[in-house]
């Protein structure tokens, strides 16, 4: 049976993550798993039943009624299933951007996506993004890369990202959120964000999708030729 590769790619909110992941997927012919939209999902479906996602209990007694899909369509986008309803487009705000963060901390959480992800990685040739995916759900991932940014360039992205959609964005909000992400992120008791030490950090402050896709490509294939 032919080898599956598998890209890692972590980092901190906002560094372009889902956006290279989905760009190199496509010129590798890989398939992209975005594993932060799992969490996303898991986020909104605590939120529509009134849950705080700091609720150890509340989140350990519902998450059973919790079923969690992917699909791809056509074009290879990959959508989220929760419980039979698509809400790929649901889970793209920022309050369930933060709330992901905190339900992430849970083990059970985890615990109930690692598997999943795992399994999707052992079927196909795959680059997966996260915060965890080359220390923890990835652990001998063929490739790992740390992507990351300034905070203020970040910012400055999402805030142009909003605005190019007619939103409105508030800089030091965004900001301020994104740094509440990080420390979330990085300080949670369970699987936090940090580089693996086999990753290679690449960081995208001063560069454009493109350079930042060539960079990564050029790893790729320093480390398994393709």
């Amino acid at each position: 049976m032919a080898k599956n590769y598998s890209i890692a790619i972590d980092g901190p909110a906002g560094a372009g993550k889902s956006t290279i992941a989905k760009r190199l997927a496509k010129e590798l012919n890989f398939m992209y798993v975005d594993t932060g939209a799992m969490f996303r999902t898991v986020a909104y479906f605590l939120d529509l039943l009134g849950i705080s996602p700091k609720d150890a209990d509340g989140v350990e007694r519902y998450i059973d009624e919790l079923t969690v899909e992917i699909e791809y369509d056509s074009d290879g986008l990959q959508h989220m299933i929760m419980n039979g309803m698509d809400v790929s487009d649901d889970i793209r705000t920022q309050d369930i951007s933060q709330k992901a963060s905190l339900v992430a901390a849970h083990g059970v959480v985890r615990d109930v996506l690692l598997d999943m992800q795992r399994s999707v990685a052992k079927k196909h040739n795959v680059i997966m993004d996260g915060r965890d995916i080359g220390t923890v759900v990835l652990p001998k991932a063929d490739v790992k890369i740390f992507l990351t940014a300034d905070p203020a360039v970040r910012a400055k992205r999402r805030c142009d990202e909003l605005l190019a959609k007619g939103e409105k964005a508030d800089l030091p909000r965004i900001l301020k959120e994104i740094e509440q992400r990080d420390y979330q992120d990085t300080n949670r008791p369970i699987a936090p964000l940090k580089q693996a030490k086999d990753a290679v950090k690449v960081d995208t402050s001063a560069l454009d999708i493109d350079g930042v896709v060539a960079a990564i490509k050029k790893i790729v294939e320093e480390k398994i030729g393709l």
